[in-house]
């Protein structure tokens, strides 16, 4: 495993995405600890990707423009649903002071859906992890597998990291009713403008 591989998925992980902004939503509406919960249920979903890649299902769903659209329609449909739920008042990504429980489960549900349900992580991950396996490595199935174990890790922690600065400023934010609300559209319009941006991609 070289700096370049370590670097180059810093990069990627610092980049925000539907996990960054759904481990900050909860961070702010829930605190630290559900918001790492949900960063832990971002990265489960990153899991059926690697294995699309390692067996070589992602390069099937790149071949595929009827499997590509309908894993890209329930992506889409699923990010709008989120949007959906943070835009409504007591939804479970709602930045409240007084919050309605929600299960560990449903937390880490939705950071795995979120991930699943985006076809351009299978190809991702089947255009990325490769480039890093030497070409005369013994095992390149146990190298790759190797590699994303190191990508998953270093998604939750950043994923957690950005949790934690997240929930530091939660106190501050339930203090202000006009900034709650401007937050929760504000996440609410980013998940929406995610489902746009993914309903739009070509393949």
């Amino acid at each position: 495993m070289g700096v370049e591989f370590l670097l180059t998925a810093l990069v990627v992980v610092l980049l925000p995405g539907t996990g960054v902004i759904y481990t900050l939503a909860i961070a702010l509406g829930r605190g630290f600890r559900a918001s790492v919960i949900a960063a832990f249920g971002c990265t489960l979903g990153i899991v059926p990707h690697i294995f699309a890649s390692v067996v070589g299902l992602a390069a099937l769903l790149h071949t595929s423009a009827t499997l590509f659209q309908a894993v890209k329609i329930l992506g889409v449909l699923y990010l709008f649903y989120m949007a959906w739920g943070i835009a409504r008042e007591g939804g479970a990504l709602s930045v409240n002071a007084v919050q309605k429980p929600v299960r560990a489960g449903r937390l880490v549900r939705d950071g795995i859906f979120l991930n699943v349900l985006n076809p351009k992580l299978s190809l991702f991950f089947l255009a990325f992890l490769p480039q890093f396996v030497p070409a005369d490595a013994a095992r390149p199935t146990v190298e790759m597998l190797g590699l994303a174990a190191v990508f998953m890790a270093m998604t939750f922690a950043v994923f957690a990291i950005y949790g934690a600065a997240a929930a530091l400023a939660r106190d501050h934010v339930l203090s202000r009713p006009s900034v709650m609300c401007w937050l929760r559209r504000t996440f609410a319009a980013s998940f929406a403008l995610l489902g746009v941006k993914l309903a739009l991609s070509e393949r």
